[in-house]
């Protein structure tokens, strides 16, 4: 228990920075609680996501996955697409998550090695990392904020035609995606203990 009070403490001060810049967003700068709120989802989505790359037992990264996923719908019907926001809960929280937990358990393995192969990349996935934050910064420096008055509302009946009429092909691989899940996952499921792995 003293080894995770460190954690534990590091983890109770991002959250109350996180909160804290929230509150001050809403009583001294006067703003929306929507922007608050989209602040306090996008610290839950980051650190979730540092989380799924740091942590050590894969389940609990898992966890920590849908999580994640869970801030990305928030975040998207804060922007006014709640049919993106459930279909990112159904399908990433409700299948392909649980699928990755279930495939877990079902191999047993839990604990990682302590030298994880993508750790042996570190050096070149830092420089791309710098790179994309470049590219980031770069894009949001060069947008012209002032050309966007409001938020727009896209309506589900909207958004729903223009998935199923101009995106039917990229649709259908998503489907196809799911099915090589749900394969992979009674292959899975169904090999022998003995057997090749």
């Amino acid at each position: 228990m003293r080894a995770k009070l460190p954690q534990i403490i590091l983890a109770l001060i991002i959250i109350s920075v996180v909160l804290g810049i929230a509150t001050l967003m809403l009583i001294a700068l006067k703003q929306d609680w929507q922007d608050a709120l989209l602040w306090v989802l996008a610290a839950v989505l980051i650190g979730s996501a540092l989380l799924v790359v740091t942590m050590r037992d894969i389940i609990r990264c898992g966890l920590a996955m849908i999580v994640c996923f869970l801030a990305l719908a928030g975040i998207y019907t804060l922007m006014g697409v709640p049919l993106l926001g459930a279909a990112q809960v159904i399908v990433y929280i409700g299948a392909i998550s649980v699928l990755i937990l279930f495939a877990i358990m079902l191999t047993q393995t839990k604990d990682a090695p302590s030298r994880l192969v993508f750790q042996t990349q570190a050096g070149a996935a830092s420089i791309a990392a710098v790179v994309v934050a470049i590219v980031i910064a770069l894009a949001v420096s060069a947008t012209d904020w002032g050309e966007i008055p409001r938020r727009t509302r896209l309506g589900t009946d909207v958004m729903s035609r223009i998935l199923f009429e101009q995106f039917v092909f990229p649709f259908e691989i998503v489907s196809v995606l799911l099915l090589a899940a749900v394969i992979g996952g009674v292959f899975l499921a169904k090999r022998e203990p003995g057997g090749p792995s």
